[in-house]
């Protein structure tokens, strides 16, 4: 299995009157996104399924990835919001879902996260070396069999600048 862990677009800047959760993209977040979106696709990427954060940042970039036609299938994973534990998505939400091991699983979130769960896969632990610049994307294959817990192999890491 290939995870690509995407980082949400540009958002609106944090302000006491709106909730973490309800920032939407800006319009240059849309049009980076999009024109990154386009270019996945003219790279020949496709997703089997597109799982994001519930946070209306993340399922802004997610429908853009659809809209692009990079996937058909679209899911809310409570384990993409900002602090989810990539043990328990393994355990919870990865491993009973493990019967295909060629798909590619595209998870759109949020940094540090994203991040900090590629060096967990690639590592074993969290090294803060890694970093996911918005509307950029992290590529892991995973092994075919057993934990992807540290034996994971990294394949892409491309900041959006290169893809625009």
């Amino acid at each position: 299995m290939e995870l690509y862990f995407i980082r949400h677009g540009i958002a609106e800047q944090r302000r006491p009157d709106i909730k973490d959760e309800e920032r939407s993209l800006t319009k240059e977040g849309r049009q980076k996104t999009q024109k990154v979106a386009e270019r996945l696709k003219k790279l020949g990427l496709h997703f089997d399924l597109i799982a994001t954060s519930p946070l209306i940042r993340a399922r802004q970039t997610a429908e853009i990835l659809i809209s692009a036609g990079l996937s058909s299938q679209l899911e809310e994973c409570s384990y993409l919001a900002p602090d989810g534990r990539i043990e328990s998505w393994v355990l919870d939400w990865w491993s009973p879902r493990n019967d295909s091991p060629e798909s590619q699983l595209a998870l759109v979130g949020h940094e540090p996260d994203l991040s900090t769960w590629a060096e967990i896969l690639l590592w074993g632990q969290a090294k803060a070396t890694l970093v996911l610049k918005k509307a950029g994307m992290i590529g892991v294959k995973l092994p075919e069999k057993g934990s992807p817990l540290g034996r994971s192999q990294m394949f892409w890491l491309t900041p959006p600048k290169y893809l625009l």
